[in-house]
């Protein structure tokens, strides 16, 4: 049945609509969601055509970009209808709170997986008689019963015998795991390295973000005996002050209460005292900020950057949370300004103070290296 709805602008053919919104969308996949009642009805041509509107566009693009997100097709129509006075936030909040728990048992199996086979791939030299051994024992087990599972415990504690003999090569162990970054400066992939080795998680290559002149801008300021300010002192602590002493650097901390010991402690410091940051202000600008605890302490200095109040050198934001850290991270990497941050929930001071440490390192060790500027 044709829809009554007016076209606004030139009307598009199913064709045309596919075209106009990224993502590999095919006529096929718009007609599965007219079916699903994802996409209304467009109006029809007098040769029966589908024909769409800007509206049409602007409904798919947000379907394809919900999708991308991973949410389900049944949650992407009531996130688009939730402005209807039919819908019900509560019931969509429920069915989400359900996917999210599904996605987190899947998340857990994965890792599961992952520990697997970093526990066999993830092996120096001096393991890999002992590997290659466990792989021909792996071979012959047959379907997971209760018997090959115990089998399983038996051929993990006969190859995690081998580890007591030597040091681990976490250097070594490190290369079987990484991810291609073959299009990244030397820099850069060290950087992630000592990142991944200071929480054991080797999918956060996936999520490190460095603005193209971060390191170049990291160096810079690092040489100049900038000042690197840290948003709680637990962040301060963690600093490589030894390094940073022989390169002619000061650090400080924004909130210098010494009970401040959590993420928790340091977002109700800031909103308790907010005149700390007036106090900062000053030393932000031109210098190295490092944020690893509050988010809203990174949100603030986003605000004031975009209000053109200061500019540090470099903003290295991995601060902690669930809703405003993810968000404080993107309004830092839609700045204009030289960052260091990762994506999502992921973070905290150690990775914070690990990524400042890893760059002073890298100075002091290759002072003439330049392969972060693509030559």
């Amino acid at each position: 049945m044709s829809s009554s709805r007016s076209p606004e602008g030139p009307a598009l053919t199913i064709t045309e609509l596919t075209k106009a919104v990224p993502g590999n969308v095919t006529p096929r996949m718009v007609r599965h969601y007219h079916k699903i009642g994802l996409l209304p009805n467009p109006a029809r041509s007098p040769s029966n055509y589908r024909l769409y509107t800007r509206a049409d566009v602007g409904r798919l693009r947000r379907i394809v970009a919900l999708k991308q997100q991973g949410f389900r097709l049944s949650h992407i129509k009531e996130i688009l209808d939730a402005e209807s006075p039919t819908s019900s936030a509560e019931n969509l909040t429920a069915q989400l709170r359900d996917h999210y728990q599904s996605v987190l048992k899947q998340l857990a199996q994965l890792r599961q997986t992952a520990s697997a086979l970093e526990g066999l791939l993830g092996r120096d030299r001096s393991c890999q008689e002992r590997q290659a051994e466990a792989l021909a024992q792996l071979r012959l087990l047959e379907a997971e019963t209760r018997a090959e599972r115990s089998r399983i415990e038996d051929l993990w504690c006969h190859f995690d015998a081998g580890v007591a003999g030597h040091p681990e090569n976490f250097r070594e162990g490190l290369q079987q795991l990484l991810p291609d970054l073959s299009g990244r400066s030397a820099i850069e992939i060290d950087l992630i390295s000592q990142l991944i080795l200071a929480c054991g998680d080797v999918s956060l290559a996936y999520f490190v973000r460095l603005s193209p002149d971060a390191i170049q801008a990291a160096r810079s300021a690092l040489k100049a005996g900038c000042t690197v300010v840290a948003d709680v002192r637990p962040v301060a602590a963690a600093l490589d002050t030894v390094r940073l002493t022989h390169l002619g650097c000061k650090w400080t901390s924004a909130i210098a209460d010494p009970h401040v010991e959590t993420a928790m402690d340091a977002e109700r410091e800031f909103w308790r005292t907010p005149e700390w940051y007036d106090r900062i202000q000053s030393a932000i600008e031109g210098n190295i900020f490092v944020c690893g605890y509050a988010p809203s302490i990174l949100m603030k200095l986003c605000e004031s950057i975009e209000a053109g109040h200061c500019k540090p050198a470099l903003a290295i934001g991995m601060p902690l949370g669930f809703s405003h850290a993810p968000a404080a991270k993107r309004r830092l990497m839609s700045l204009s300004i030289p960052y260091i941050t990762t994506e999502g929930t992921l973070g905290g001071g150690l990775l914070a103070a690990v990524a400042l440490n890893s760059l002073a390192a890298s100075l002091i060790e290759k002072p003439d290296c330049h392969c972060y500027l693509g030559e």
